[in-house]
């Protein structure tokens, strides 16, 4: 939900009279007419959202409303953001905890009848450990980046890679691919060909191209 406060500029607890001079102020700053043709687009939006937010705030009851709702937003944000924190000190504790289980199992004396073949590669170890706990943590930020984009209307899109790119244009080669084998075997079939054939459609299209 968009912070209509924020819009017009002022604070949640601003007056009528504050609103309605902030609205004023904006209202003739983002005017499409008062903007360069390249920025007219940008003002035109920007005109709109002032519009609606002033059209919630300046009525009282629909102030109020909108203020219960606000507050509910915030409330819920908080308790994601205290899961959040959850998480992430979840991870650290997972971390902390395969750290110690990999410096116990550097400590430890290696039984001399092993092959050296089979020695423990700790680095590699403590590698997989670090790219495990980056994963996690950069994925979390990244959910929560995106959640927060969303709560501010932003819609997300993602771009493909060259292998999904790749993928889609094969998967619709041989959907064209199937689709010309079906007409070719369907016009085998003489009872199908001659109704086509005789098809007025057909016909003009026949007669134009051939």
């Amino acid at each position: 939900m968009e912070n209509y406060y924020e819009i017009l500029e002022v604070s949640p607890i601003a007056s009528k009279e504050i609103i309605d001079k902030a609205y004023k102020t904006l209202a003739k700053k983002y005017h499409p007419d008062a903007n360069t043709e390249d920025k007219k687009q940008w003002a035109e939006e920007k005109f709109k959202k002032i519009n609606e937010a002033y059209e919630t705030i300046s009525d009282k009851e629909k102030r109020a409303e909108y203020d219960k709702r606000l507050e509910a937003e915030k409330e819920q944000k908080l308790v994601e953001t205290e899961n959040l924190k959850t998480k992430y000190q979840k991870l650290y504790e997972q971390n902390q905890i395969l750290r110690s289980q990999l410096e116990n199992l550097k400590v430890q004396p290696q039984n001399n009848t092993y092959d050296n073949n089979m020695q423990i590669d700790y680095n590699n170890i403590e590698k997989q450990i670090n790219q495990k706990v980056t994963q996690s943590v950069n994925k979390a930020y990244n959910d929560a980046y995106i959640q927060r984009m969303r709560d501010y209307g932003y819609r997300i899109r993602y771009r493909k890679t060259f292998k999904e790119r790749m993928s889609q244009r094969l998967k619709s080669l041989i959907a064209v691919v199937l689709v010309i084998l079906i007409l070719a075997i369907l016009w085998q079939i003489p009872i199908i060909r001659n109704t086509i054939e005789s098809n007025k459609v057909f016909q003009s299209f026949k007669n134009s191209f051939f």
